[in-house]
This record gives C-alpha cells, sequence and structure tokens, in this order.
C-alpha cells in the first residue's frame, strides 16, 4: 500500500488549490483504492475548509468533496495552531474531520511514501 500525504494551504475557495488537491485525491482513491492510502492535513487558511455549511457561489462544494473523500477511507485533520489562530478550534467541524497537532503531520510525513503540497 502506497501512503500518500497531501498538506494543503489554501483557503477553501477564491483560489482553486486546495479543490484541485481534493479532486486529485478523491481520483486517486477511485483509480487506486487497493493500492494506495490518502491522508490530507490541512494548515493555514485551508482549516476553513472543514468549516460545515458554507455557501459557495463556485461551481464547487468542498465540505461534499471532504466527505466523500473521508468516505472512501482518507483521513482529514487539521492543524491545531492554525485553528486557534483563526479563532476555529470551538467550532464544528465536517464529520470526520478532528483537529490535530504538527507531531502527528511529523508522523505522517515520515511514514509518507509520497508528499503533495498545495
Amino acid at each position: 500500500m502506497q501512503n500518500i500525504l497531501f498538506v494543503l494551504n489554501d483557503a477553501p475557495y477564491g483560489s482553486e488549490k486546495l479543490f484541485n488537491a481534493l479532486r486529485l485525491a478523491m481520483n486517486l482513491n477511485e483509480q487506486h483504492s487497493k493500492t494506495v492510502q490518502t491522508n490530507l492535513f490541512l494548515m493555514s487558511d485551508a482549516v476553513t475548509a472543514a468549516l460545515p455549511k458554507q455557501n459557495p457561489t463556485e461551481g464547487y462544494d468542498i465540505q461534499q468533496m471532504l466527505e466523500i473523500l473521508i468516505a472512501q477511507g482518507s483521513q482529514v485533520k487539521l492543524c491545531k495552531t492554525c485553528t486557534d489562530g483563526r479563532g476555529i478550534s470551538d467550532l464544528p467541524l465536517i464529520e470526520g474531520c478532528k483537529v490535530s497537532t504538527l507531531i502527528e503531520l511529523s508522523s505522517w510525513t515520515v511514514e509518507a511514501d509520497k508528499v503533495l503540497t498545495f
């Protein structure tokens, strides 16, 4: 099993970096479900992607994409320092998303066969 870590930094809407990262992760899960494990660590403004019930005006829905990824078996973790800095640590998150630490990101990085950053 190949372990691929996505480290995401951009806000969910405005730029398409996070959207494209989620598309790639979903496609890897669909096309290589028996040989690939994807994990996503959200940092900086990307942590706001895990807030539920956002009303996107673009043509895509980040919450739906994160829910699909979680259903596919991906783990989604958020940087605690980043959530604290944005005042969202105590807000509800999309089911399956969890606040984590740099310690876990370090472990995931060492365990990963590939690390992709967006």
